[in-house]
């Protein structure tokens, strides 16, 4: 049988299901390559792979799109690790530099700034450029909240402004899986998330930075109907952009 080619995303978040997924028997089943979620998303668009943990602004652009996990990456409010850092205000904002790893945070605050703050603002991928704010996600945010005079998580300005949980990136497959592949899946998923707590003992602390908060209470794993929810309504606020 051909092996299944995953691409999952090499941050802090995604220890707990590539803890479960490498020590499972699915590791014999599989190709399983690291990658930031730009990649991750790129690769499973163009076919390179069959499934990717992908941030979910991705999945209209992939080919015979569907989620093929009962967990993913999300929060029910703050994440303490996908933010819009800014000099000013929210209110005060004009011009925001996007980040280049995410194109599901870039999008997630174009409509915060459109929809939530009611702002008019220039975008930039410039890494060079001077501007008001800038997007920033994953392990480059830890312990860097204090730089920033404002620091805006998207994962409560998102609840704030409509009431819901977020879902970055969901487990999708480009093409039919077998159901038993799913279910085994599904299980190595769990069993990682069941061992947060042996892997923080394994991961290296990062200064002015909640480690054990962050993988027990700020992310939320379960891909549920609510989290359903906010992803169709995120994905339909990203055709009115």
């Amino acid at each position: 049988m051909n092996k299944i080619k995953i691409s999952a995303v090499s941050y802090t978040n995604t220890k707990p299901f590539i803890y479960g997924i490498e020590n499972s028997a699915l590791l014999e089943q599989i190709d399983l390559s690291l990658d930031i979620p730009t990649d991750c998303a790129a690769k499973l668009i163009d076919g390179q792979v069959d499934i990717g943990l992908v941030p979910v602004a991705a999945i209209p652009q992939v080919p015979h799109a569907h989620i093929v996990a009962d967990y993913c990456i999300g929060s029910v409010g703050a994440v303490n690790s996908v933010f819009i850092f800014s000099n000013v205000p929210a209110h005060e904002i004009k011009t925001v530099k996007l980040d280049s790893h995410s194109r599901t945070s870039n999008n997630l605050a174009r409509v915060l700034m459109k929809f939530h703050f009611k702002q008019k603002v220039v975008y930039t991928t410039d890494a060079t450029a001077e501007t008001d704010a800038m997007v920033l996600i994953g392990d480059r945010t830890f312990g860097k909240k204090e730089q920033f005079a404002y620091a805006y998580d998207m994962g409560q300005e998102w609840m704030n402004f409509t009431g819901l949980p977020f879902v970055y990136a969901a487990w999708v497959a480009n093409k039919s899986i077998p159901q038993a592949f799913i279910n085994d899946f599904n299980e190595a998923l769990a069993f990682g998330l069941s061992k947060r707590r042996e892997l923080l003992s394994e991961l290296s602390a990062p200064a002015d930075f909640d480690l054990e908060d962050y993988l027990l209470n700020k992310l939320d794993f379960e891909l549920t109907d609510k989290k359903r929810e906010a992803l169709e309504l995120f994905l339909s606020y990203i055709t009115k952009l």
